[in-house]
């Protein structure tokens, strides 16, 4: 029993792990955003449905609400992607992965209005703590430094994670997490595909082996063995463990670019993970 709770454990860490390496691959492929995107959904869409078609799942979305709802959160899901890529590509690891990490606490407090629940206050405290942390990463708000642009674009790349992940949920009870993927990766590789001609595509091939594992290892591998794992937890402790993206990300960051964060940016990144801690704590209580 305790190895396979060692063993579920090393499971769900991995797969945060390769999670994780997005924004260390992202900065290593120095093409357009919006290329990056093609390229990953595109190889995690021919992946998922070579798999899907061997397990024979059905690809079936039922009713017209449904099909509208998946085609709304795939859009938020296109404009996170993109955004969050611009804000790695501008900034560093650290900045742009504790930036993306506002979602949770953005989940929190929108969730009410989504599903007309009862609004909780502490919330609003947890979404102070969070712009305390932000203004300690970028005390001095001058968007002609880069810092605070892949600040506020991560931040609004939380956002669109956020709206997707809110937008998804109903769809998410009714339909396996792999078919709702599959149509969001299809529709992200057929809204980037005009890219493919806009954008200078020359340096695609040297690249190729980088955009190869951020799509077949940290998209298509990482996610699935994610989703797998969360069978053996509850969804706070999932959450606090998958917390842990940011840590793992900064020290990729750290060995294979070089990067420090400095302390203003550790500081801030704590405060906002904290309440990621504070959040997963609280709803397992309620419960």
């Amino acid at each position: 029993m305790k190895n396979n709770s060692l063993k579920n454990i090393a499971e769900l860490n991995f797969s945060i792990l390769l999670i994780s390496s997005a924004a260390v691959l992202v900065r290593f492929i120095p093409l357009d955003p919006a290329l990056i995107s093609f390229w990953r959904g595109a190889i995690a869409f021919i992946v998922l449905c070579i798999l899907m078609l061997f397990k024979k799942t059905s690809f079936k979305i039922k009713h017209r609400k449904e099909r509208i709802r998946l085609l709304t959160s795939s859009i938020l899901f296109a404009l996170h992607w993109v955004t969050y890529f611009y804000a790695l590509q501008i900034s560093s690891v650290a900045v742009g992965m504790l930036s993306l990490f506002t979602f949770p606490v953005l989940t929190a407090f929108l969730e009410p209005f989504y599903f007309k629940t009862r609004f909780n206050k502490r919330h609003i405290i947890l979404a102070f703590i969070v712009l305390l942390g932000l203004y300690i990463m970028a005390p001095e708000i001058n968007f002609s430094n880069n810092n605070t642009k892949g600040i506020a674009v991560g931040v609004l790349s939380g956002l669109f994670f956020a709206l997707r992940n809110l937008t998804m949920k109903s769809n998410s009870n009714k339909y396996e997490s792999s078919v709702l993927m599959f149509y969001q990766f299809l529709f992200i590789a057929i809204v980037f595909t005009p890219f493919l001609f806009i954008n200078d595509t020359s340096q695609t091939l040297e690249y190729a082996p980088y955009i190869l594992c951020f799509g077949l290892f940290t998209t298509a591998v990482g996610h699935t063995v994610f989703v797998k794992s969360l069978k053996n937890f509850n969804v706070s402790t999932a959450s606090i463990i998958a917390s842990a993206q940011p840590v793992f990300g900064i020290i990729l960051g750290f060995i294979f670019l070089n990067e420090k964060p400095n302390l203003n940016t550790l500081i801030g990144g704590f405060l906002i993970l904290s309440t990621v801690f504070i959040e997963s704590f609280s709803a397992k209580k309620t419960k």
